[in-house]
Parts: C-alpha cells; structure tokens; sequence
C-alpha cells in the first residue's frame, strides 16, 4: 500500500487534488469533488488510484435529495497502510 505524499503546491490536476484532500481531510464524497476541484468523475479517479496501490475504501452513506427523499452516495475514505516490520527489526 502507498502513503499519500503530496502537498498543496504540488496540486496540478484534478487526480492530485482528489490525493491531497484524501491526504488532508481522509474522506470525499463526488458532490465534494464536484464542488471544490470540478471533478465529475470522482470514481474514476478513485478506480485509477486504487490501481497505482492507494487504499481507498468506499462508505455508502444515506442522504436527503432537494426534494426530501432518501438516497445513497458514496463516501470514499482514505486508509494509512500498516507499517510491516520483518523479525529482526522487532528484536
């Protein structure tokens, strides 16, 4: 699993400002996206990352439409890789 490693000036695209608000806030969902960095196509982004080793999980979480019915969204969170130590760093 990859850490996240990238800073606000780093941000050029929209896959590296979904990394930094991953890295940052741990969790976004697509109205987020949609809203603060213009990516529609937040699991894309997300399936893309996953591939390149980042642990990504999705949440599914019940909200109110304008209208006041019940829907479900998905909230993806970031989760930090366990560090791994081999038998000689533990003795």
């Amino acid at each position: 699993m990859k850490t996240i490693k990238i800073n606000e000036s780093e941000v050029k695209t929209q896959r590296d400002a979904i990394l930094w608000h991953l890295k940052t806030y741990k969790s976004i969902t697509s109205w987020e996206a949609i809203k603060e960095y213009g990516a529609t196509r937040l699991s894309a982004i997300i399936f893309n990352l996953r591939n390149e080793g980042y642990q990504i999980d999705s949440h599914p979480e019940l909200v109110k439409t304008r209208f006041g019915r019940p829907t479900k969204i998905a909230r993806y969170l970031y989760v930090l890789p366990t560090p791994k130590y081999n038998q000689e760093e533990l003795f």
